[in-house]
């Protein structure tokens, strides 16, 4: 008897686990259900000739700033973002206002995107020390993608910096714990360097490469120590490579579009304080060796660290200028205009933008074109070309450092567990997103 389906997708090349294929794919209960020759008699039909259907892009950082910080970006926008840009899945960061530091404040935020968000979502849960102690506990809360420490650069209880309250949270659960690696006691001893002002390309010099290297040597020590796992995000020089290269049974690291695609001191003559960002953006040598990265398969997942403000709150004079940009939208067709250029294959963008995050934080049942799998794809048109145009961008922040840039690759379609809600440009329907799932919060 034939398998009924409600969504076949057919006529395009699809990246199974296998390589790309010229299969069908069948979709039934939101879930993937049948790879191969398909009789689509009754489901709805999508022709994607000439297409490729990939995995679902999973952005695993980003900052859509709700509660606390909407004029910025909430959780709608921000999900747009990701819609229109090719994604299916983001994980949102702590450093809201309040901080997400309890239960209390993760289901605030659950409720909050319940009917508001166009992708599925996870949300990392801040460390501090006041509660170091029941991070076992949050960890393991559904809709938690894991724990998230700053070392450096933030503010109030989410700065974890010394090394007896960096343990007491390595220490607190068996998840992976996600790590933004920049020393604090650097930066402050550093902070005269720009406290009078000056111009945004001093922001190498305040956070410069030993700031970034000191805090990921320590946390690599203290983790080896306390026998738990970390990510280490937006890696920003070559001298972490080889550290966290010589760590891979412990340590997972990602790197960012900006990274890749920027280098200083270009971007800060040509974008000013709007290419200003923590860690910052580097000299080419620091790109080059990320790419280089990337080649040996040192760098695990890419992550856009999706953190806009709005453009009066960065015409602010340096140091006054707050650090971010946004990147949601535009991390797959970056990645993809990588890749025609041959600085990447598309099974290594496949493998990091989304078996990666998969592997990572063990997510249960996405990031993989599989039998039994979500039925999520991130479709796209590999020869396409077009422009990032401002009227294209989603994000109330209402700009982007890539502007103006042509683009060979682009995403024109966007499937959540089996729901269209983004065609070539335009969102269809309501949002639909749901919470991801991890295996250890099953």
């Amino acid at each position: 008897m034939s398998q009924v389906f409600d969504l076949v997708l057919k006529g395009a090349k699809v990246a199974t686990p296998n390589g790309l294929e010229k299969i069908s794919v069948g979709v039934s209960n939101g879930r993937i259900a049948g790879l191969g020759k398909i009789d689509a008699d009754g489901a709805e039909c999508l022709d994607l000739g000439g297409l490729t259907v990939l995995p679902g892009v999973i952005d695993s950082q980003v900052h859509f700033r709700e509660p606390g910080l909407e004029h910025k970006e909430d959780l709608e926008s921000g999900t747009r973002a990701a819609a229109l840009g090719g994604v299916t899945g983001v994980f949102e960061m702590p450093n809201t206002n309040p901080s997400t530091l309890t239960a209390d404040d993760l289901a605030n935020k659950l409720a909050r995107a319940k009917g508001r968000t166009w992708v599925d979502h996870a949300f990392f849960m801040g460390s501090s020390e006041e509660n170091a102690h029941a991070l076992a506990e949050l960890e393991l809360l559904p809709g938690c993608c894991g724990i998230k420490i700053f070392m450096g650069s933030s503010t109030g209880s989410l700065l974890v910096e010394d090394d007896e309250a960096l343990l007491e949270v390595l220490k607190s659960g068996r998840r992976r714990v996600s790590i933004h690696a920049e020393d604090e006691a650097r930066l402050r001893e550093r902070m005269a360097l720009v406290r009078d002002g000056g111009p945004v390309s001093l922001h190498t010099e305040w956070r410069d490469v030993e700031a970034a290297r000191l805090a990921t040597d320590r946390i690599l020590r203290l983790a080896r120590k306390a026998g738990r796992k970390i990510h280490v995000l937006h890696i920003s020089t070559a001298e972490e490579i080889p550290l966290l290269a010589a760590n891979k049974d412990l340590a997972t690291m990602e790197a960012t579009p900006q990274h890749l695609t920027l280098a200083a001191p270009e971007c800060y003559e040509e974008w000013g304080s709007l290419a200003q960002m923590n860690p910052p953006i580097r000299e080419a040598r620091h790109r080059e060796a990320l790419w280089q990265a990337v080649r040996d398969g040192v760098v695990d997942v890419i992550g856009s660290d999706h953190a806009p403000h709005t453009l009066e709150e960065k015409q602010r004079d340096y140091p006054r200028s707050p650090s971010g940009m946004p990147g949601v939208q535009t991390l797959l067709p970056l990645l993809l205009d990588h890749f025609n250029a041959g600085r990447l294959t598309l099974q290594r963008l496949i493998d990091l933008t989304s078996a990666g995050a998969n592997r990572i934080f063990n997510i249960a049942g996405k990031g993989r074109i599989a039998l039994g799998y979500d039925a999520d794809f991130t479709v796209v048109d590999l020869k396409a070309n077009r422009t990032i145009e401002p009227d294209w961008l989603a994000s109330k922040c209402g700009w982007s450092p890539f502007e103006g840039k042509a683009i060979k690759g682009w995403p024109v379609m966007t499937i959540v567990r089996g729901h269209v809600v983004m065609r070539e440009g335009s969102l269809l329907g309501a949002p639909i997103g749901e919470p991801i799932r991890f295996q250890e919060t099953l």
